[in-house]
């Protein structure tokens, strides 16, 4: 089981991703496409089109 602090929220992608960005391109994600920060302590979760 995954215990996490209190307030963390879980922020999942809908839409697949190109996973060759790497964290750079995944932090733009966030901060464009969800409008979090990426250093905010919560948890972003990105899916490949494959789902794998």
């Amino acid at each position: 089981m995954l215990k996490l602090p209190e307030g963390v929220r879980i922020w999942v992608a809908t839409e697949p991703c190109d996973m060759r960005k790497q964290a750079d391109g995944l932090s733009a994600l966030v901060q464009g496409s969800l409008g979090q920060q990426p250093k905010s302590g919560h948890l972003f979760v990105f899916f490949s089109r494959r789902r794998d």
